[in-house]
């Protein structure tokens, strides 16, 4: 069977976006651990939109620019780099109110439909194998971006996969990276360095899972096909919040509910609820399920979903109506500190053990 996945690196406009919304709401927290946030984020060019809402308690002590500067540091985003965050003018229309949140964070307060989904093993952290394949090369780029071979480059891109799936014998077919590079750097240089981490990570991988099979020489790898690409970021293409829900979910072959997990408080249905549906299915898996789909759906106000369905090999080991309560749900995840989650990843299931170790 043919399978293909997507993911962009954290210098892709669109994922800058989604980091930096939830980098704020971080922030956010630390004023009040229950804060409600929404908030939308685009960039073009050296122009930095917000808009949206936060409420807390009190008014929280930040500086917009100061974070965005935080996070393009991390990136890579730097006076080195062709995007250079210091650089944007940031046009800030979030709406900051200081009040309670409880009249927006305790109840069901957008109507929603949730997918969460379990497969495969705790090799592939349950999701399907090319996605995870997918996630998997990203990290190794990024890693290579911070302190291997590919240092200075980036931090725009994307990994795109496609492989065979026949049973337990996976085999990559294409591997295609598009990275930016340094400017002025030899493209032939460049590719071959590329092609090396691109190596060593397939070794690894199949180190690490032997359903990996076949050679690295008889993979089509493909690196910047369209020729150097140097002007990456916001001056290459726009981005926004919001856009890459299939890469932050389970892949182009799971279906998703359709709510994005960016830029949301973490008691905003689309967001309690997707991780609510990825634990409980991952527990299914924990009770001898091959695979779990669970959907749910929610109305305004109603604290109890109007629809469950739940595709599983074994019963259900808990009422999934009584699971899926707002309530019930907002008391499992704000029962533990919320600044113990990693908010900047927080909207992939890539590390499925990291935000479901209960």
């Amino acid at each position: 069977m043919k399978r293909y996945s997507e993911t962009v690196l954290n210098g892709h406009p669109d994922k800058f976006c989604d980091l930096l919304a939830d980098r704020i709401i971080r922030y956010a927290y630390k004023t009040d651990p229950e804060a409600y946030a929404q908030i939308e984020i685009a960039v073009w060019s050296d122009h930095l939109f917000l808009n949206g809402a936060v409420v807390t308690r009190k008014k929280p002590d930040l500086d917009i620019r100061e974070i965005v500067n935080e996070l393009g540091n991390e990136i890579g985003y730097t006076e080195k780099n062709h995007i250079d965050v210091r650089k944007y003018d940031i046009i800030d229309k979030i709406c900051w109110l200081t009040e309670s949140p409880k009249s927006w964070t305790h109840f069901v307060n957008d109507q929603s439909i949730i997918t969460g989904y379990a497969g495969y093993d705790s090799k592939t952290n349950f999701l399907p194998p090319e996605h995870y394949a997918a996630w998997y090369f990203r990290e190794q780029v990024i890693k290579e971006l911070k302190c291997g071979p590919l240092n200075g480059h980036g931090p725009d891109g994307k990994v795109l996969l496609v492989m065979d799936e026949n049973n337990n014998d996976w085999t990559i077919k294409t591997l295609l990276l598009t990275l930016q590079q340094k400017e002025g750097y030899s493209f032939t240089d460049f590719t071959i360095e590329c092609n090396q981490v691109l190596q060593h990570a397939f070794i690894q991988l199949q180190n690490t899972d032997r359903r990996w099979i076949g050679n690295w020489k008889d993979i089509n790898v493909l690196v910047n096909p369209n020729g150097p690409f140097e002007h990456g970021g916001s001056d290459s293409d726009n981005g926004q919040t919001g856009r890459k829900l299939v890469m932050d979910f389970y892949g182009p072959r799971i279906p998703i509910g359709g709510g994005a997990l960016y830029g949301k408080d973490l008691s905003h249905i689309d967001r309690l609820g997707a991780f609510a549906a990825r634990k409980y299915a991952i527990e299914l898996m924990a009770h001898g399920t091959s695979e779990a789909f669970v959907s749910v759906c929610y109305a305004p106000g109603m604290d109890t979903p109007l629809d469950v369905i739940i595709s599983s090999d074994v019963k259900p080991h808990k009422d999934p109506y009584q699971f899926f309560k707002f309530d019930e749900m907002h008391q499992l995840f704000q029962g533990k500190n919320l600044l113990d989650y990693d908010l900047d990843r927080l909207g992939t299931f890539y590390n499925s053990d990291l935000r479901f170790n209960f």
